[in-house]
């Protein structure tokens, strides 16, 4: 393949590059919840509400834990527990309840290990504004290491 040949080849490409991002970007305002910015993890033990979505969706905390919910939307927002409209799932989680645009809450202790769905009272049908909380068993320790840890401390 000759110099110029390969110069034109590389202008193809760049050229059909160019375009596939062009077709895939969009000028026209999103009519749903954004979801690319979802940034936390799902061992947070915070549900951020923006953009008319949870973040994260789903998270996985130790039994014990207080979930904190925090509106960072422009509109007011009331967390409840499953099932709608009974929220009967999981009562802690109603101790959120009613958030303002900037305000935060905590559920209760979350003390039972199992798994119970929340969701947006006010917008029960958007998917975005449901998620859920595990709630996992402490980690046991190794019964039979403990003698083994003492013994060495003793000598």
């Amino acid at each position: 393949m000759t110099y110029t040949t390969q110069l034109a080849a590389r202008a193809v490409l760049a050229g059909g590059i160019a375009a596939l991002f062009a077709a895939c970007g969009s000028s026209s305002p999103s009519t749903g919840p954004s979801t690319g910015t979802c940034t936390a993890g799902p061992t947070s033990t915070t549900i951020t509400i923006a953009n008319n979505a949870v973040c994260p969706q789903n998270i996985t905390v130790p039994r014990g834990t207080q979930v904190t919910f925090v509106n960072s939307d422009s509109r007011n927002h009331t967390m409840n527990s499953d099932p709608h409209p009974e929220h009967t799932d999981y009562p802690e989680i109603n101790q959120v309840g009613f958030l303002t645009a900037g305000q935060s809450r905590q559920t209760g202790n979350l003390n039972i290990a199992r798994r119970c769905g929340f969701h947006d009272h006010e917008d029960f049908n958007n998917a975005a504004l449901k998620g859920s909380i595990t709630i996992q068993e402490a980690a046991r320790q190794n019964r039979a290491f403990l003698p083994f840890c003492l013994a060495r401390i003793r000598n």
